[in-house]
């Protein structure tokens, strides 16, 4: 019997792929109609960032836009009020009058009145007249840019104008709500309510503009794209994590009326900063899908404990600002402002430590703060890991001449939001020469040395909209999750006496006693 030979083919060699440049999809063709068009927002945001889409090609070539507002006006006059909001927040401007031309031809305006029928009776005729003039398909998105009290009478107006329908899924139809969404948990549940009556929960997009910022975005990529990082983000290693979305601005225009009824908590905390939480300390998603995404945030939100009774005391510091300096210039305090009352007691600021009751995070500090005319513009969050369990080394840290010891310095990891957008990894590394001493370094990822164009967040958002990419917008239950944590420091502070306001100068980190939340292993706030 004679042996034979095994012939195993050789395999061919593997070449890799060439790189494919991947594009945003546009959306399919559509009219847009604003509902507040003649406010602050569409100047300042939408107009801007629907010019922002159309120069980088993201829109496409047939749509229409029909602004709607109750101040007379003709076509011609609203699409030079649009020349000028693009003229006064962008950069980037049309190089020829053909241009101009061509982007203009876009928009028309209709006065209507939200207070009554009749206006949504007749721009359902005028959005259908365009349609067959343009022959778009009828894909529509409503975007109410007004303030809350509209939202549920437009949307049942709406529909008793037959231009959204609960029932038929092509051609679509979108409806975009700007926040708050709801004062507190009991009205956002009836706001939800009345709304799933007209619209189906796919049809509904609620704005949070800093889920739609670049490095929030690049939050989600650090810790679910690099192996390295995923692992450490759990109780075990990490010490806490700040939070901190502060401004300079006071209450510009017409702000004051509103903000006046709704303050630091119910205007920030309860949408921003709970989002934020969300996403940097939510478990993985099974996939980068709106819902899977949604359930790993509303799983955080749900184990959020919230401070009640004598914790709320303990927990949760509010302030209000008084006069002060900001940037060399002197401000008047939060009582003197335009639309404000004079007695006013509602916070401009609001500090609180919270925890998850998770098994990835129990027993882990959360320091979340945002306020008004605060020392300096920012919107950082910062994850401080552990010390090692034993110090085997020192840490020096030089000022010119002047050198520090010191026991060693925690790791951390900062996302910087806004302005100068990156995250930093800071950690402790051997400082040169002949001791074994440390010293911390940086490594720095900072957006502006790329030089590339960041999206605007209403930019990301608007396309996202009309793509009916729902990933970035607040689920309801987000949402209600979000007040439930809310409603007991509401509760317990109207059941209270009024505070001593104003209890921090403008210029200021807001009030003293907000420095005793980060004592101790905490450090003290870090975003200063």
């Amino acid at each position: 019997m004679s042996t034979g030979t095994i012939i195993r083919p050789t395999p061919a060699p593997v070449t890799p792929a060439e790189p494919t440049l991947r594009r945003v999809a546009p959306p399919e063709p559509f009219t847009l109609v604003i509902f507040g068009a003649t406010g602050d927002l569409t100047a300042r945001k939408l107009l801007p960032a629907l010019y922002g889409l159309w120069r980088r090609q993201f829109l496409p070539e047939d749509f229409a836009v029909i602004a709607v507002g109750r101040r007379e006006k003709t076509d011609e006059g609203f699409r030079g009020d649009v020349r000028n909001a693009v003229s006064a927040f962008r950069d980037d401007l049309p190089a020829t009058a053909e241009a101009w031309k061509s982007f203009l031809a876009h928009f028309s305006y209709h006065e209507a009145d939200l207070a009554g029928t009749d206006g949504l009776r007749s721009l359902a005729g005028r959005v259908q007249a365009l349609e067959r003039a343009t022959r778009l398909p009828g894909n529509r998105v409503f975007y109410l840019a007004v303030a809350p009290h509209f939202f549920a009478p437009t949307i049942a107006a709406l529909d008793e104008a037959g231009l959204v329908r609960r029932n038929v899924e092509r051609p679509w139809a979108r409806v975009v709500i700007e926040k708050p969404f709801g004062h507190d948990l009991a009205s956002a549940r009836e706001l939800d309510r009345y709304i799933e009556t007209f619209l189906r929960p796919d049809q509904v997009y609620r704005i949070d503009h800093y889920l739609g910022k670049e490095t929030v975005q690049n939050l989600l990529a650090v810790r679910f794209g690099n192996s390295v990082f995923e692992p450490l983000f759990r109780r075990e290693l990490v010490e806490f994590i700040q939070i901190t979305v502060s401004e300079t601005a006071g209450m510009e225009g017409r702000r004051g009326a509103y903000y006046d009824r709704a303050g630091a908590l119910r205007d920030m905390l309860q949408n921003h900063l709970l989002q934020l939480l969300a996403l940097v300390t939510m478990d993985p998603p099974a996939t980068l899908t709106a819902g899977d995404i949604s359930d790993a945030k509303l799983k955080v939100l749900r184990t959020l404990v919230p401070p009640s009774g004598a914790d709320v005391e303990r927990q949760v510091v509010r302030g209000q600002y008084g006069p002060g300096v900001i940037d060399g210039r002197a401000v008047r305090g939060y009582r003197e402002e335009e639309g404000v009352s004079p007695n006013s007691s509602t916070e401009t600021f609001v500090a609180l430590r919270a925890e998850i009751a998770s098994w990835r995070w129990a027993g882990v500090p959360l320091l979340l703060r945002t306020g008004k005319r605060l020392a300096r513009r920012a919107t950082e969050i910062e994850v401080q890991f552990k010390l090692p369990p034993l110090q085997l080394f020192q840490t020096v840290e030089c000022e010119g001449d002047l050198c520090i010891e010191s026991p060693g310095q925690p790791a951390t990891l900062q996302f910087r939001i806004q302005p100068n957008e990156g995250i930093s990894l800071s950690f402790s590394a051997k400082r040169p020469g002949m001791l074994m001493d440390l010293e911390p370094v940086c490594f720095d990822f900072n957006y502006q040395r790329l030089g590339r164009e960041l999206p605007e967040a209403y930019e990301r958002l608007l396309l996202d909209a009309l793509r009916g990419d729902a990933t970035l917008f607040p689920r309801s239950d987000e949402l209600e999750a979000s007040w439930k944590f809310v409603a007991p420091i509401l509760e317990a502070w109207s059941a209270g006496p009024p505070p001593k306001f104003p209890n921090y100068a403008a210029g200021s980190w807001g009030p003293p006693e907000a420095q005793r939340l980060a004592e101790g292993r905490l450090g003290g706030w870090k975003c200063r």
